[in-house]
């Protein structure tokens, strides 16, 4: 043990005894630059500045060529010998428009964007300073790229070109968290991620399956959480953040900390959240279908209903949330880094509001429908190293463990029986991954992937009046899912102009379901059931560069997903009158999509950006009717139900644009829009088609901005396009409560807008203000397949200290 502290104590005295520390100032005011990324190919090395504008870059000695970048500024190539005639301090010049950027979630390694065939959509700190999104799902929102779709306060379910929910995928600190039970309904999991300790989020659109696997058909978020940073320095390297804030249309009450304690080799980082929302307030100026007049109290063991005092009250939808992260980092070596991140979130029971406003017989059909505690913890150990080995310049390895439980708890208007279904699954997973440059043209990444889910699925059904319980069905067998994966990607610069990426992966999945925790209740011809399937999928992309501003991407990609515990296990009532029964005999979802990007900066201060795109989705699994032993119909809580399941038993096809306009005017000014367009339609069993559940209506944002000093401010609109009844997915039309009424009396989703202003302004080196009103015009609307209406017109009020 002696000898083994010695030798770290050697590696330390080794790798700071030779640092060399830059820094990296604005050219202008003389700031440091916090997050300018530098990068090397030879050595293939990466680090960025931390809020000193400093950063240790002894790993590029002897490097030629160091690229530094960072959003907003003119990037510098230089080599390592030139900085250090400069002693290591250097100035970037703001750039009114910049054409490339730094991404990490294309190939789990940094890359410029100019190098990557698919499109990619970041959101900076900056952006969430500014916005104060509530949540991970409303920060994905103000992308103006990625679609949120929300049943219930406590949600978000982001829909990205066609595609939501299982076919698409979320990643962590580089961890996969889609789980075995990730369902094809709407889905919440994403807010259990906390807003205020993110650093750093991307969104990677279409299929990722090379590098992710399954699931990653429409496209993946890949969220990067706070860093723990080393001192430069002999001084302990301190720094946090504390913040408050304020938000008039849910009485939100949301305090946050992060502090960071950084020695040479150690560092730790501590960061904590609460939030408290209480019931949502929707807008004065819409549809008067989405108003809430009556809900369900319990007086006296009687359910009744009670005249709401004011209808713009959507109760129930309170709740609140609890997050804690812990990281720490030890760095022995220049070339070695350690961290370990433990991440805990929770929520109190919150209700599914969009259940609340189904009726029946005249009287409200639940005067329960709450999810249970949404649970998720994570345990991430990630190791990285760097250096001119044999088999690789850059090699990440991540071991991970988490936890994820929820429930559902129902009970029917009048009716004594309240039942709880709980799931928990764990979640294992390994992560190896390696990049190396061969020469100066090629570079290769590589590596192998590990997933295990352990799921445990149980129900309880209680009589509220004689206070007692008993076992009750529950929502999935008992079940273990496991994949395993190996993936290569290369990339050729085939000359100064032109790229060329191709990558292959192969993945086996397997499947054990044991159904005997439900055989008592449901009669299942088989008590168990298994899957072992594998997918083979590639990507080919080129990436055309004519100048440093104009470039063209081309990429064709196959993706997947396998049939996971949720579609072939699940027993659940999905609307009034059917009910989905296991289907054992499934196959994988597969995707065949074509992009193609282009860029382009017009002199200085315009850049315009258009992605087109086409999916194929053949095997796709959707709801069709089906039998259970024999029977079409069967009685599911004292409802006689159409029987139905998941099957492979269509095709689906989506295709659309993303555009972009960036207008830099004199003055501080800016103007900025996106536009995404989808059209997206699903196979029916007669052969006739229906338009796809989660290709959203038009939809986009415009800003217009004004930078100066330590001020910021936006005013913007938000908007979204109108989608008629014949239009509505057939799903969909079965879900009047959530829709508005046309002439004819059928449902619709009307189209919608909001005007919004948001400010945030640098008071002093330590304290920052940001204000801002949304929904200005207080309209009353309910996006797309939405559960909840929207707020509506909200101030927010945020006060942070920085140290």
């Amino acid at each position: 043990m002696k000898k083994i502290i010695i030798f770290c104590l050697w590696l330390g005295g080794y790798s700071y005894g030779h640092a060399q520390t830059i820094s990296i100032l604005d050219e202008e005011t003389d700031q440091p630059l916090e997050w300018v990324a530098i990068l090397s190919k030879n050595p293939n090395v990466f680090a960025h500045t931390n809020a000193e504008g400093q950063a240790d870059i002894s790993a590029f000695k002897d490097a030629a060529q160091v690229e530094i970048r960072l959003n907003g500024y003119k990037a510098v190539v230089i080599s390592f010998y030139e900085l250090q005639q400069q002693n290591f301090r250097l100035k970037l010049s703001p750039s009114p428009i910049v054409l490339n950027q730094l991404v990490i979630s294309a190939n789990r390694w940094s890359q410029p964007t100019q190098d990557v065939p698919i499109r990619v959509s970041t959101i900076s700190p900056k952006d969430v300073a500014l916005q104060n999104p509530q949540t991970a799902a409303d920060l994905l929102g103000i992308s103006g790229e990625v679609f949120i779709q929300k049943s219930q306060q406590g949600g978000g379910s982001p829909m990205i070109r066609g595609f939501a929910t299982n076919r698409l995928l979320y990643a962590v600190d580089g961890v996969r968290m889609n789980t075995a039970i990730f369902r094809s309904g709407n889905i919440q999991n994403v807010i259990s991620l906390d807003a205020l300790a993110i650093e750093h989020t991307e969104v990677l659109f279409g299929p990722g399956s090379v590098i992710y696997g399954s699931d990653a058909i429409g496209g993946v978020m890949s969220f990067q959480t706070l860093t723990p940073q080393l001192s430069l320095n002999d001084q302990v390297y301190l720094k946090g953040k504390a913040l408050a804030r304020y938000s008039s249309a849910n009485q939100e009450k949301t305090v946050h900390f992060d502090i960071n304690l950084g020695w040479k080799q150690w560092s730790l980082l501590t960061s904590f959240s609460s939030n408290d929302f209480e019931h949502l307030r929707m807008g004065r100026n819409g549809p008067d279908e989405y108003l809430r007049p009556r809900y369900v109290q319990t007086m006296d063991g009687v359910d009744v209903q009670v005249n709401n005092e004011d209808p713009h009250i959507q109760n129930p939808s309170a709740y609140s949330q609890v997050n804690l992260m812990q990281k720490i980092r030890f760095r022995p070596h220049q070339n070695w880094d350690f961290q370990y991140g433990f991440h805990y979130s929770t929520t109190s029971n919150y209700a599914r509001y969009d259940r609340h406003l189904r009726f029946r017989n005249d009287l409200p059909r639940s005067a329960e429908w709450n999810y249970g505690p949404q649970v998720w913890m994570m345990n991430h150990l990630q190791v990285n190293h760097q250096g001119n080995q044999l088999l690789y310049d850059q090699m990440s390895l991540r071991l991970a463990h988490q936890y994820f439980e929820e429930s559902r708890i129902d009970r029917n208007f009048n009716d004594s029986e309240r039942r709880t279904r709980l799931e928990k699954v764990n979640a294992y997973s390994l992560n190896l991954d390696f990049s190396q440059n061969v020469g100066d043209k090629l570079l290769f990444f590589y590596g192998l992937e590990g997933v295990w889910n352990d799921v445990n699925s149980s129900g309880t059904d209680e009589d509220i009046q004689e206070k007692t319980s008993q076992q009750g069905p529950a929502r999935y067998p008992n079940s273990e899912w496991a994949s395993w994966a190996a993936y290569l990607m290369m990339q050729y610069k085939i000359s100064e102009k032109f790229l060329l990426q191709a990558g292959l992966r192969y993945n086996q999945f397997d499947l054990s379901a044991d159904f005997t925790n439900n055989l008592d209740f449901y009669p299942f011809p088989e008590s168990e059931a298994s899957l072992h399937q594998g997918a083979l999928i590639g990507s080919l992309g080129w990436v055309y560069q004519a100048t440093d501003s104009w470039t063209i991407g081309l990429n064709l990609a196959t993706g997947f997903r396998s049939p996971n515990v949720d579609d072939i296990g699940k027993f659940f009532d999905s609307e009034p009158g059917s009910v989905i029964v296991p289907n054992p005999g499934l196959d994988a979802e597969k995707a065949y999509n074509l992009d193609l990007n282009l860029a382009k900066i017009f002199g200085k201060r315009l850049k315009i950006d258009l992605s087109a795109y086409y999916t194929w989705l053949d095997d796709a699994l959707v709801r069709r009717d089906f039998s259970l032993n024999g029977q079409d119909s069967i009685v599911y809580d004292g409802t006689l139900s159409r029987v139905q399941a998941l099957q492979n038993a269509a095709i689906a096809r989506v295709y659309g644009i993303q555009a972009g306009l960036e207008l830099k005017l004199p003055g501080g000014f800016g103007f900025a829009t996106r536009f995404n367009y989808q059209k997206g339609e699903e196979e029916l069993d007669d052969g006739s088609t229906s338009p796809l559940r989660h290709a959203t209506p038009w939809y986009g944002v415009a800003r217009l901005s004004y930078s100066h000093k330590g001020l910021d401010l936006q005013l913007y609109a938000m908007y979204s396009g109108r989608r008629k009844f014949e239009d509505l997915p057939l799903e969909e039309q079965g879900k009047p409560e959530i829709y508005a009424v046309d002439d004819q009396g059928n449902p619709y989703s009307p189209g919608w807008y909001t005007l919004n202003i948001k400010v945030l302004y640098q008071l002093n080196a330590t304290f920052s203000v940001s204000t801002g009103i949304e929904n200005l015009t207080d309209q009353r609307y309910r996006p797309y397949s939405s559960g909840i209406v929207a707020p509506g017109r909200n101030l927010i009020m945020a006060l942070k200290a920085g140290f």
